[in-house]
């Protein structure tokens, strides 16, 4: 089993940037992929991010290009940087991994985080 804690959610305004953090323990040998989702009340779970642990490839939802990034800091936890913050990021962001690049094709997730709460004021 692979366990994920997110951290780094808060209250921003517009504008504004915040950096969430995602850290994983247990059988972590078995992680192909880190990333996130996010879903805002009444809406859809939708893919925001993904990165592979080795050769560090990524993938990004069409709303988030060009003003989120996805990196693996020195600690190794999953970092996702945002950037350029709208009101429609308004949600919760669950930090997910994958064992394997299909499942990272399928946004087939075996694990998940709690989440945690990003709330952008305009």
């Amino acid at each position: 089993q692979v366990q994920l804690v997110e951290s780094g959610g808060g209250l921003v305004q517009a504008g504004d940037s915040l950096r969430l953090s995602c850290a994983a323990s247990g059988r972590t040998s078995t992680i192909f992929a880190m990333g996130w989702f996010r879903q805002a009340p009444g809406k859809e779970r939708e893919f925001v991010a993904a990165r592979s642990l080795i050769g560090g490839s990524t993938m990004y939802g069409d709303s988030v290009k060009g003003r989120f990034t996805i990196i693996r800091d020195n600690a190794k936890n999953m970092i996702l940087q945002m950037n350029s913050l709208r009101p429609e990021d308004t949600a919760l962001y669950h930090c997910s991994a994958y064992n394997s690049p299909g499942g990272v094709e399928r946004f087939d997730v075996d694990y998940w985080g709690q989440g945690t709460q990003v709330t952008v004021s305009s």
